[in-house]
């Protein structure tokens, strides 16, 4: 059977849709992620350590391909350290916004009981998100960047562009508003828009956004508990220094060759981290990378501060 062919209205969604990531996420991620010196992964360049997509596996060993990922100590040769998972899109209509705000919540909760490290989870959405879909987003405590529609609209009319039209519009009407769209939808009018986009939702949220990524990575591990998942009691350390000792010569009281390890973090903001893992020297490893983004972090406030 053939495919049945895609509306204007349809064309124009995708469009702008496609416009969205590069032109709005690209540069509000990249100004986070110059300002806490991390590395922002993205489909928008090539990185001879990875393919094509941006695949990061679950503790199940799943490949789920994201949007934007954060990483500590990346560069272009080299994987580095998950913190934030970052999805985004652009919804004309607020039909079945939840649904797209259930898949792409659902597809960054692994990623935060895989990596300790991946203490961020993010959407950045535009145009209609219904309330039930943005409740849903914040009741699974994935950070929301909400741009409402009219900002939007006003912004592609400031540069003189229509890009919507009313519900009951016949599809002629969509057709010419696309076909219109189109001629006048360069590179200078990508980049117009977006600027005009970002004067209007303001320094204020911008920088407030940066802000919460940036105190999201930055809750300290209060209590880290490892447990030997055979017979032995949880060892509990008040410090992460302790754990890292600990790390480097454990001792459980009891000797098995047939044990795996669960490790549990407590962070100074209440959220937890809990993983079972098989291989002490997984365990280690992420240790090592929570260590390594607390030092950061720390460093970084030190920095700001002088």
């Amino acid at each position: 059977m053939p495919k049945k062919p895609s509306s204007a209205g349809h064309k124009l969604g995708q469009e702008i849709g496609n416009w969205w990531e590069p032109y709005i996420m690209l540069p509000l991620l990249q100004r986070v992620a110059a300002s806490l010196d991390l590395y922002l992964d993205h489909g928008y360049h090539e990185r001879t350590c990875r393919g094509a997509k941006i695949v990061w596996e679950d503790d199940e060993g799943n490949g789920v391909d994201y949007d934007f990922v954060l990483e500590l100590g990346g560069t272009d040769e080299e994987v580095g350290v998950p913190v934030a998972f970052v999805e985004g899109f652009w919804r004309r209509g607020g039909r079945h916004s939840k649904d797209k705000a259930r898949d792409d919540s659902g597809k960054l909760l692994p990623m935060k009981d895989t990596y300790p490290t991946a203490r961020f989870l993010g959407i950045v959405a535009g145009g209609e998100l219904t309330k039930p879909a943005r409740t849903l987003i914040h009741s699974r405590d994935i950070d929301l960047l909400y741009v409402v529609k009219d900002q939007v609209l006003a912004s592609f009319e400031e540069a003189g562009l229509v890009m919507t039209y009313p519900d009951e519009a016949s599809e002629a009407d969509k057709s010419a508003i696309q076909s219109t769209f189109d001629l006048a939808w360069n590179e200078d009018k990508k980049k117009e828009v977006a600027q005009n986009l970002f004067e209007r939702m303001g320094e204020a949220a911008v920088n407030a956004y940066v802000a919460r990524v940036q105190a999201s990575l930055s809750a300290i591990p209060v209590e880290v508990r490892i447990t030997e998942l055979t017979h032995s009691d949880t060892v509990v350390f008040k410090e992460v220094g302790s754990a890292t000792a600990f790390l480097k010569d454990p001792s459980f009281g009891h000797d098995s060759d047939k044990v795996s390890y669960r490790y549990e973090v407590t962070y100074s903001d209440g959220s937890e981290f809990s993983r079972d893992i098989e291989r002490l020297s997984s365990v280690r490893r992420l240790h090592d990378q929570l260590v390594g983004l607390s030092d950061h972090m720390e460093a970084l406030a030190k920095k700001k501060v002088q």
